[in-house]
């Protein structure tokens, strides 16, 4: 895995070196075993052989910190092709390389090394921009064409890697972490307040923008073409559910565990230390199974537990290395509440409030001590239907069916305002706000269901933010793809969304950092694109069947994976949050958040946040999340702007 960063000056300026090598130098931590960097003039010498150079105006440069895990000796970057005329600066691992090297080879492509990098060089030569359709990985890539002065980015179907980048009048911008795009010293750090807003209600900050204005995020099965200042952005990728009916359980079942075999082992070739994440839950179990089955020695194998037993995974995490013989390593946390948030500030370079990136960095240390390349189970609960939510989404559409959309809306609505968390309902029907979700239609119900601070809506802004996104709805990320995606199915049409906001912008996002932060690849074969494809077209009654989430997954599993470990209740890789806020972590937010230099309370209501904070101490209510987020938000602020 790598950082890469670049930069095109528009109006001709030279590129500065000494920037190029400090926007590198910020992700060293993604890349910690090499350094190399490409300007595209042979005006001036260069003295050190990791500098390359061309024949051009000097205004464009590539940036590359590199992690070594295929192609150890000759697989140095940025890459060039024959004639020095294409330089690529890549991130990320290409699983089919050697397929498509052959392939390449017999259409008269000359390769000099063993890499995958060298793979898409010259699938461009062969393909141009339509080089990403042929390639099966997890990539972020920037390419620089001299002879047609274009420069092209490319990023992986799902999003498994980040790209961010800036643009204005007189240059171009991108990098791995927007870390080091902010090197630019034209960079002013402004805040946008729409980012800001969606940050509070879903933890994180969601594509394409980013929390600083001009900052942008390359989308998921996206290409961007810049050339003389102009950009044009491509989907080449999307998602079908059609479902395919024709098929029995048990054929689904066949083809689950042989596509799911494939995509693990073909994350299996590495030329240094590979292992895995496990959790002794459903998608970790699988890929460890799998991966004892297509390996000669033991897995090795990582798990971090707390202290706490009501978080603490490890007893079903030993059950499943046990019967597949790893070589198991695991720790118990007790972690520095305050020192891991200044920690996970400086990697995370947007506000980032999903508590658990913490539990994923720790197992991110622990696989670090004994491998470089780590398998995880990420993606399992959007492919299947794992999450306790979906079951409530179908329950809340099935009771919209026997109402009037008029009598949800006034009458169910006026419930609500009263009863908002339905707590005087039996347990069975307790959903996060089911009543405010049945007055609602179905998007903007599962909205407010994952969305945070409904409670107190724009409430929680100060006076001088709520004037500047008056008419604004985050609801919009939502509507953009719940709207047009090629389904009547309520669950599929939920997954897709997931798929497109949650997995990407959280998910996604959490395990790059937090990995990136020990310079730790992690792969994620639940994610392989054709796996994906095949897992859509599972009607989705095999997918939640009544209660049973991720039903025709557990079921292709029995043979493979201990039914207690299929069939336990799903803990969620959390951490005691609550109680650290009112110990480990209530001097942190007393001093910072309500200090006279803050910065979180120049965006919020000081009024709301102290009340919030005083049920939460008190006992009265639960707001960890939002106490959460908002410490983070300030921990950041002190450090980013």
């Amino acid at each position: 895995m790598c950082g890469i960063t670049g930069i095109i000056n528009q109006n001709g300026k030279a590129v500065d070196r000494e920037l190029l090598k400090n926007m590198a130098d910020v992700l060293e931590h993604r890349g910690p075993d090499d350094e190399g960097f490409y300007i595209n003039s042979s005006d001036f010498p260069l003295e050190n052989l990791k500098w390359k150079q061309s024949h051009g105006k000097g205004n464009v440069g590539l940036g590359h910190r590199r992690l070594s895990i295929i192609d150890l000796s000759t697989g140095h970057q940025p890459m060039q092709n024959e004639d020095n005329t294409i330089w690529i600066s890549f991130n990320g691992e290409i699983y089919n390389f050697i397929d498509l090297k052959k392939e390449l080879i017999g259409k008269g492509h000359i390769f000099r090394t063993s890499s995958d990098t060298e793979a898409i060089v010259h699938a461009y030569e062969e393909w141009g921009e339509d080089c990403v359709k042929h390639l099966r990985g997890m990539f972020a890539f920037a390419i620089w064409d001299e002879n047609r002065q274009t420069l092209f980015l490319a990023r992986d179907r799902l999003g498994i890697k980040p790209l961010y980048y800036y643009s204005d009048h007189s240059k171009f911008i991108f990098g791995s972490e927007i870390k080091a795009i902010l090197q630019h010293p034209d960079m002013k750090r402004e805040i946008q307040p729409e980012a800001l807003y969606d940050y509070l209600c879903f933890l994180y900050v969601p594509a394409p923008g980013s929390i600083f204005k001009g900052i942008y995020k390359l989308l998921p099965g996206h290409t961007l073409t810049v050339k003389e200042g102009r950009l044009a952005d491509k989907e080449y990728w999307d998602l079908s559910f059609a479902e395919n009916t024709r098929i029995s359980e048990k054929e689904w079942c066949e083809k689950i565990i042989e596509k799911l075999r494939e995509s693990v082992d073909i994350r299996l070739i590495s030329d240094v230390p590979l292992g895995a994440f496990l959790s002794g839950g459903v998608d970790s179990s699988a890929v460890v199974a799998l991966m004892s089955s297509l390996k000669t020695e033991p897995v090795q194998t990582s798990s971090i537990g707390f202290g706490e037993e009501k978080f603490n995974e490890l007893p079903y995490a030993r059950e499943i290395a046990k019967a597949y013989n790893t070589d198991h390593h695991e720790m118990i946390v007790s972690p520095d509440a305050a020192g891991i948030l200044e920690q996970l500030t400086w990697y995370f370079d947007e506000p980032f409030s999903d508590s658990s990136a913490i539990p994923t960095y720790y197992v991110s240390q622990v696989a670090r001590q004994k491998v470089t390349v780590a398998l995880s189970g990420d993606g399992g609960d959007e492919n299947f239907a794992g999450y306790r939510r979906y079951y409530f989404d179908r329950l809340e559409n099935q009771l919209r069916a026997i109402f009037p959309s008029a009598f949800r809306r006034d009458a169910i609505g006026a419930l609500a305002r009263i009863y908002p968390k339905a707590d005087w309902l039996p347990q069975f029907f307790r959903a996060k706000t089911l009543l405010t979700n049945l007055s609602l239609d179905p998007v903007e119900g599962y909205y407010n269901s994952m969305s945070w601070f409904q409670a107190f809506k724009k409430d929680i802004l100060s006076p001088d933010m709520r004037k500047e996104l008056s008419g604004y709805n985050p609801i919009s990320h939502y509507h953009k793809y719940y709207d047009n995606i090629q389904t009547s199915d309520p669950l599929s049409k939920i997954q897709y969304l997931d798929i497109k906001t949650y997995l990407t912008d959280d998910i996604l996002t959490k395990v790059d950092r937090a990995s990136m932060a020990h310079a730790l690849e992690v792969r994620v074969p639940v994610l392989d694109h054709e796996f994906m494809e095949l897992v859509a077209t599972i009607p989705s009654g095999l997918k939640l069947s009544g209660r049973d989430s991720k039903h025709i997954f557990k079921k292709a599993l029995e043979p493979l994976v201990p039914e207690n470990c299929l069939h336990r209740k799903k803990m969620g890789f959390s951490i005691p949050l609550s109680q650290w806020l009112r110990n480990d972590l209530r001097p942190a937010f007393e001093e910072k958040v309500f200090s006279a230099d803050g910065f979180a309370l120049n965006y919020l209501d000081k009024g709301s946040v102290s009340m919030l904070w005083k049920d939460h101490l008190s006992g009265f209510r639960d707001y960890a999340f939002e106490l959460w987020s908002i410490l983070f938000l300030e921990e950041w602020g002190r450090r980013w702007v």
